[in-house]
């Protein structure tokens, strides 16, 4: 199952979609049917509900009708969750493998992987407050020149714990979405040779993109395998598949729960595949560019970033 939070008609609505063209407003759908009608007022309600709230809504799939069916083309989407929390990691060996090889071309410097990024999954933690949604613009960052997409698999956290065994992480997991970590190159750069961050090559409002679906963890065996591909402009500029991470998901989770608590609601995206950027393959954004971030069962992530206006 796929869903997706929208604007429709003046309201924020929880939709599942049906097929590509059609979407079911699931807290009409449960009003109809006389569910319990505080279940689908949110992503997080969903989530907090567990398994009751995946279970109804797979109820009220089978019912679908007229009365609670919206095309695509009528609504606008929002990020499928504002995330409690955001981390982002780095576990695709030929993503950092490729953006060391053109980021010495860059600054003259040599650069090699650190024993540590084999020994135990890398992450930082970005701003949870600036995540936009499909088809929405990317505002260009007055301080950066060279910007540039980022292709990764994103986990929706579905439920909260701590010191999480590789064994169990996959039932933490409620379902996978798209993230597009736009990134300012030139600030990142500049910024970590203090061996800290990233922090403005990250963080900027608009920066960060979901969507437009989750892809509810059900549908997913573990660990996830599916193709990913990134297009600016109609171009291709590359993809993979998420089988190729070094350290997957389960890997992950019981990382960071280690002595921390995970919550329901957080976001932790994979890092970008193996040349699902422009810096790896040499190219970079102009502001006009629209890009598309595909991965195989979620959908496609559009947008365009604008500079200036």
């Amino acid at each position: 199952m796929r869903l997706a939070t929208v604007h429709h008609n003046g309201r924020t609505k929880v939709v599942a979609a049906l097929d590509d063209d059609m979407l079911l407003d699931l807290d009409r759908a449960a009003e109809l049917a006389r569910y319990e009608t505080n279940v689908f007022t949110s992503m997080q309600a969903v989530i907090n509900e567990g398994d009751y709230g995946l279970e109804q809504a797979h109820g009220l799939l089978r019912r679908a009708n007229k009365r609670t069916i919206i095309p695509v083309a009528e609504v606008v989407f929002l990020p499928p969750i504002m995330p409690v929390q955001y981390r982002d990691c780095l576990v695709f060996e030929e993503h950092l493998k490729n953006g060391f090889e053109q980021s010495a071309k860059l600054t003259g410097q040599t650069y090699a992987i650190p024993k540590v990024w084999y020994q135990q999954p890398i992450y930082y933690k970005g701003n949870r407050m600036s995540f936009i949604g499909h088809q929405m613009d990317v505002l260009w960052p007055s301080y950066a020149e060279y910007l540039d997409i980022e292709l990764e698999l994103a986990i929706v956290i579905g439920k909260t714990g701590k010191d999480i065994s590789r064994e169990d992480a996959p039932n933490h997991i409620f379902g996978y979405t798209i993230l597009n970590d736009v990134s300012a190159r030139d600030a990142q750069m500049l910024e970590m040779e203090a061996k800290l961050g990233p922090a403005k090559g990250k963080d900027f409002d608009t920066g960060n993109i979901l969507g437009p679906y989750i892809l509810t963890a059900d549908e997913v065996p573990h660990p996830v395998a599916l193709n990913m591909e990134a297009r600016v402009n109609g171009e291709r500029w590359g993809g993979g598949n998420s089988r190729d991470m070094y350290h997957n998901f389960a890997d992950i989770l019981a990382h960071i729960s280690a002595s921390e608590t995970i919550y329901a609601g957080e976001v932790i995206g994979s890092g970008t595949v193996g040349t699902g950027c422009g810096l790896e393959i040499g190219k970079r954004l102009a502001p006009g560019d629209r890009f598309e971030l595909e991965i195989e069962n979620i959908g496609i992530l559009a947008n365009r970033i604008v500079k200036g206006g």
